[in-house]
C-alpha cells in the first residue's frame, strides 16, 4: 500500500539536495523558494558551507531528522543514488525537476524504472520527474524555482496539471483573476504520483472546494474514472483534455475505427461526473464557478438570463441552448410583474432583456431569479454609470435567492474592480465576456446533472447468474449464438458445408435469404465479396455461392451462413472493447457506411445502466432519426438500450474478449424490437 501524501505537500522539513551558493543556478534558486516555508530548510552540498544564512550539510545522513520532503536538483545520473541515500535516511518524499527519463527513451526508462523501485522499496513518495513542482500557499510551501510563485494567493482551487508550464499557467491566471489556490501541483512524468494521486488527496483536502486537471494522457483510465467518480461526491472536478487530433485506428472493427481515443477519454470523463472544458480561461471560469457553490443535482437544470444589452443575451443564450443546457420561459406571472418594471419592446420571456441597464435592474433581477423554473441566475450588463450598483443588485438577488449567480461585465477597470471585490464576498462568480460568463454557468448545470446520473449508474459487480461460455473459435454463426445466449434477438439460419446444404437452408426459410461466407479469419465480409442479399431462387443461390467460393483469402473448404432477410430499419452499430487504459467501454454508431465517414457516435464506459444508454442514444448527432423524424416511425428506443446493456455486460463478463462489433442492430418502431444482423468478437 503507498504512503499517504502529506509529508510530500504538507511537510514540516525540507532539504535541498544539489544546494548550491551561485546565484545563477537552479539549487541557489531552489534554497530562495523556500524563504517563506515556516518549518526547517536543510541545503545538502558535499561542499558544505552557507547558503543565504543557512547552513550546508554534507549529505542527507548529516542532517540531525528524518526530513519529510527533499528538492532534487541533481543530473539524472545521479538521482539513484540521492534516492537511496533518502530511503536509508527515512525521507518521507521527493520532488525531481529534471529531465532524462521516460520521456528520452529506452535508457530514460530504465533510469525511471530504477528510481521507481528505490523510492517503492524505501516508502518513498515520488513527485516526478520532469515536473515543475507545486505551489501550496496556505503553508508558504513554493516548491518551485520560478520567479513570483512566492506572490501566489491562497484559495480554494486546487490545480492539477500533466505539464509543469500549465500547472504554472494555470496557478498565476488564477491569480491574474483574483483567484487563490490551494494546491497548484505539476505531475510530470508521474513515475509515482499521478494524477489519480493527487485528485485523491485534494479530495479530503479541507482548503480545497474545486478541482482543475489538465490532462495529456491518460496511461489508467479506469483508475481515473473510479477516483473522479468518488470525488465529485464531494467536490466538483472541472478537466481540460488534450489531444482532440488524436484519432484511434483499430483495423478488425468499425467499432474500433470510431473509438477514438480523446472522445474515449471525454467520454470517460464526464461518465465519471466531471466537467469537460477545451480551454485554460473555460478551466479557471468553471473553477471559479463552482468554487462559489454548487446546484443541487438536476436532471435539467434551468438558468435565468438577464441582459442589460441584447446582443449579450442572444450570445449567451445561443452557447448554453447549443450545449444542451436549459434556458425556459418563465412563468406568466413572473413576465407580468417585470413587464412593469421595463419599457415597452423589451424581451421578457427569458433571456429578459431589459434594453439597457435601468434603475429597475436590481429588482428585476431579484423577481426574475424568484421564478420556480430558474435554479441558476446569470447576468450581463455593461458599466455605463454609477445609475445602477451592479455589486447591490445581482448580490442581492443572489442572497435573497441562494441560487448560484454568475455576473458578466466590462468597463474600465476602476468602475469594476469595486464590483468585483464586493460580489466576490457574496459568493457571486464574476467574469469579463458574454460567452465566458455563459461557460461559468454552463459548468454549473454540467456538475449538476453529473450528480443526478450519478444515482443511476451501476457497479461492477460478478453475475449472479452462471454465464454463457464464448467459444475457441468464433465466427459470425457462434457470434450470434453466444450474444443470442445473452437474449440479443439475430435472423433465423443455417449453416451449411455445402452448396446442397445452402440450397436447402434457403427453401427452409421464408421469403429471400442472405448468404454469407463463413471463416473466423474474413472480418469484413462485405468488403470481400462475402455477402449476398436478396437471394429468392436456387439460380441466385448458386451464384451466390460462386462468387464466395471465389474469394481467395480463404484457404480452406468453405463453410455458408444462410440466414433469413430481415425488414427494414434504422441501422446503429453497437460495439464494445477493452480498452488498455480505460477497461470495458461501450459504442454507439449511426450505422450503415456513414458510421466512419461521419463519426457519430457515443461511448459509455461499462457496465452501464439503462438510463446511460438512452443517454448514448439521444447524444447521437443522428439522434433525430428515432423520434418519428419526417414522418417515420419512433424508433423503439428500449430495445436498443436493452442491446447496449447487453453489449456492456458481456464485454464486462466475459473474459478473453478483446472487441464486440454488432452492424449492424436494426432497430424497428417503437415497440417491435431491434435485431443484429452481423456479429463479430474479436479474443
Amino acid at each position: 500500500m503507498k504512503a499517504p501524501l502529506s509529508r510530500l505537500f504538507d511537510p514540516k522539513s525540507i532539504a535541498i539536495v544539489g544546494a548550491s551558493s551561485a546565484p545563477e543556478k537552479p539549487g541557489y534558486q531552489m534554497v530562495k523558494a523556500f524563504g517563506k516555508f515556516p518549518g526547517r530548510i536543510y541545503p545538502v552540498n558535499p561542499r558544505g558551507g552557507e547558503i543565504l544564512g543557512l547552513n550546508v550539510h554534507r549529505s542527507l545522513a548529516e542532517i540531525p531528522e528524518p526530513v519529510d520532503l527533499i528538492a532534487m536538483v541533481v543530473p539524472p545520473q545521479a538521482s539513484a543514488d540521492v534516492l537511496r541515500e533518502a530511503a536509508a535516511c527515512g525521507v518521507g518524499a521527493a520532488f525531481m525537476v529534471s529531465g532524462g527519463f521516460s520521456e528520452t527513451g529506452d535508457d530514460g526508462h530504465k533510469r525511471q524504472a530504477e528510481i521507481l523501485k528505490i523510492c517503492r522499496d524505501g516508502g518513498i513518495r515520488l513527485l516526478g520527474p520532469n515536473t515543475s513542482g507545486f505551489m501550496r500557499p496556505s503553508g508558504k510551501l513554493f516548491c518551485t524555482f520560478l520567479p513570483g510563485a512566492a506572490d501566489l494567493k491562497k484559495g480554494n482551487i486546487g490545480i492539477v496539471a500533466q505539464s509543469g508550464g500549465i500547472n504554472i499557467t494555470m496557478a498565476f491566471l488564477a491569480h491574474e483573476l483574483g483567484l487563490g489556490i490551494s494546491l497548484s501541483v505539476g505531475i510530470g512524468n508521474g513515475a509515482d504520483v499521478g494524477v489519480a494521486d493527487a485528485i485523491e488527496y485534494l479530495a479530503d483536502d479541507k482548503d480545497t472546494d474545486v478541482i482543475a486537471l489538465h490532462l495529456e494522457g491518460v496511461a489508467n483510465g479506469r483508475t481515473l474514472f473510479e477516483t473522479i467518480r468518488r470525488t465529485v461526491t464531494k467536490k466538483p472536478v472541472v478537466v481540460l483534455p488534450v489531444g482532440k487530433a488524436d484519432l484511434g485506428g483499430f483495423a478488425e472493427s468499425h467499432t474500433g475505427n470510431l473509438m477514438g481515443s480523446f472522445d474515449l477519454t471525454c467520454a470517460g470523463l464526464r461518465q465519471a461526473g466531471a466537467v469537460v472544458v477545451e480551454t485554460t480561461t473555460a478551466l479557471i471560469d468553471a473553477a471559479h464557478a463552482l468554487s462559489n457553490g454548487r446546484l443541487p443535482a438536476s436532471a435539467d437544470p434551468g438558468i435565468g438570463i438577464l441582459t442589460g444589452q441584447a446582443g449579450a443575451g442572444l450570445l449567451m443564450t445561443d452557447k448554453l441552448r447549443s450545449a444542451g443546457i436549459s434556458v425556459p420561459e418563465i412563468g406568466p406571472d413572473t413576465i407580468s410583474r417585470i413587464t412593469g418594471m421595463l419599457p415597452p419592446l423589451t424581451y421578457l420571456k427569458n433571456p429578459v432583456d431589459t434594453g439597457r441597464p435601468l434603475e429597475s435592474f436590481g429588482e428585476v433581477c431579484r423577481t426574475l431569479s424568484e421564478d420556480p423554473v430558474v435554479d441558476a441566475l446569470l447576468v450581463y450588463a455593461l458599466y455605463e454609470s454609477d445609475s445602477v450598483d451592479f455589486a447591490d443588485a445581482v448580490g442581492a438577488a443572489a442572497a435573497h435567492s441562494g441560487k448560484p449567480s454568475v455576473f458578466g461585465t466590462m468597463g474600465r477597470k476602476r468602475d469594476i474592480d469595486p464590483i468585483k471585490k464586493a460580489l466576490k464576498k457574496q459568493r457571486v462568480t464574476v467574469v469579463a465576456s458574454p460567452d465566458r460568463a455563459a461557460g461559468a454557468i454552463q459548468a454549473l448545470a454540467e456538475d449538476a446533472r453529473a450528480r443526478h446520473h450519478a444515482g443511476t449508474a451501476v457497479s461492477s459487480e460478478p453475475p449472479a447468474t452462471e454465464m454463457p461460455v464464448l467459444p475457441d473459435t468464433t465466427d459470425e454463426a457462434t457470434a450470434k449464438d453466444f450474444i443470442g445466449a445473452w437474449g440479443i434477438t439475430s435472423p433465423a439460419r443455417f449453416v451449411c458445408a455445402s452448396h446442397e446444404e445452402a440450397q436447402s437452408g434457403r427453401r427452409k426459410i421464408k421469403g429471400d435469404v442472405v448468404v454469407k461466407v463463413l471463416d473466423p479469419r474474413i472480418a469484413h465480409k462485405t468488403e470481400a465479396g462475402g455477402v449476398h442479399v436478396g437471394v429468392g431462387s436456387a439460380k441466385q443461390m448458386a451464384a451466390a455461392l460462386s462468387r464466395i467460393d471465389a474469394i481467395k483469402s480463404c484457404t480452406r473448404k468453405k463453410r455458408y451462413l444462410v440466414e433469413a432477410m430481415a425488414a427494414a430499419g434504422l441501422e446503429v452499430i453497437v460495439g464494445a472493447r477493452n480498452d488498455t487504459s480505460w477497461g470495458p467501454v461501450v459504442l454507439l454508431g449511426l450505422g450503415g457506411v456513414a458510421a466512419e465517414a461521419l463519426g457519430d457516435a457515443t461511448m459509455r464506459l461499462a457496465p452501464l445502466s439503462t438510463a446511460d444508454a438512452i443517454e448514448m442514444i439521444d447524444g447521437l448527432q443522428a439522434s433525430a432519426l428515432f423520434n418519428s423524424f419526417r414522418g417515420a416511425p419512433a424508433r423503439d428506443k428500449a430495445a436498443l438500450a436493452n442491446v447496449i446493456v447487453t453489449v456492456g455486460n458481456i464485454i464486462v463478463d466475459t473474459s478473453g474478449v478483446r472487441e464486440i462489433d454488432l452492424n449492424p442492430v436494426r432497430v424497428y418502431a417503437d415497440g417491435d424490437g431491434a435485431i443484429a444482423l452481423d456479429a463479430l468478437i474479436v479474443r
